[in-house]
């Protein structure tokens, strides 16, 4: 990505200090890139050191940005106070929050233990409120201004065949979006989310699509295509942005209009016999 792919000025973001939970691959990685490009400190975090360093010398020694790493487990309440105080330490308060980190898989929900259930509740549901919280009560105490964007996916409006803990999880935090609007926006903290389409990454593809066809953005999507990155980048940017600053309590759908046309969700497997999931779990375990 470079500025050529963003619509805003090259300064937009200058002074800003941003936080972007699994910031090093994916959705991540791309808004923590065009926040860094316009001008932002960005802090990536995650529970791999090697893959955040990676991912902050690439996009240093391509376009300069100031990408910080931080290691932190988003499902250890200790690891999230640790990390907002060597953040606060590093520099001062953080100005914006983008609660990006999160796990998912299908598959059929009598097959799911509770484990599994966990494995994504306690990342999407329970660490980014935790995040937002250690943050929130810094704000508030300091009396700050920040932005804070959860990314969610469009099954919050219709729910998540074979999906479920992802749109439970999901669904809770566009609750906590808009609650926290009310709540803190008097305070200044501004609260708003995205909900992506099918922006593909090599992660999601193999725990959404492992056997590989499941997505058909021609057959489904009205727009006949997947979404391009930076035009996630620009919503995001747009939102964190101070122009975007009566800008609250929205969750915005970005998908082509997919959601409109199909749903957007898996309901379409429910064609699937017991081979097809014992192959695509197979494949899964594979692939993980």
């Amino acid at each position: 990505m470079t500025l050529d792919d963003l619509m805003y000025r090259p300064n937009l973001l200058d002074g800003q200090r941003i936080l972007v939970t699994g910031g090093g691959s994916g959705l991540g990685r791309v808004m923590a890139e065009a926040f860094g490009l316009l001008g932002a400190t960005v802090y990536i975090c995650g529970r791999r050191m090697s893959v955040l360093e990676e991912t902050a010398a690439e996009l240093k020694a391509a376009n300069g940005s100031n990408i910080i790493p931080v290691a932190c487990d988003i499902r250890r309440h200790e690891d999230i106070s640790k990390m907002v105080e060597t953040i606060w330490a590093d520099g001062g308060a953080l100005t914006g929050l983008v609660n990006n980190a999160a796990g998912n898989f299908i598959s059929r929900t009598e097959d799911l233990s509770p484990n599994g259930f966990d494995a994504i509740s306690s990342i999407v549901f329970r660490g980014s409120f935790l995040v937002t919280l250690e943050c929130g009560k810094r704000w508030i105490a300091e009396g700050r201004k920040a932005s804070v964007i959860s990314i969610l996916v469009s099954w919050i409006w219709n729910g998540g065949p074979f999906t479920v803990p992802s749109a439970m999880s999901k669904a809770g935090l566009n609750a906590m979006t808009q609650s926290l609007a009310v709540e803190w926006g008097g305070k200044g903290i501004r609260f708003n989310a995205i909900a992506p389409g099918l922006f593909p990454t090599e992660g999601m593809m193999a725990r959404l699509d492992p056997k590989g066809g499941t997505f058909d953005p021609v057959g489904r999507n009205p727009m006949k295509r997947a979404g391009h990155m930076p035009e996630l980048a620009n919503l995001a940017a747009y939102m964190m942005s101070p122009g975007a600053e009566y800008l609250n309590g929205q969750t915005i759908g970005i998908d082509g209009g997919e959601f409109q046309a199909t749903g957007s969700n898996f309901s379409h497997l429910t064609s699937w016999t017991d081979q097809d999931w014992t192959t695509a779990a197979s494949l899964m375990q594979k692939k993980n």
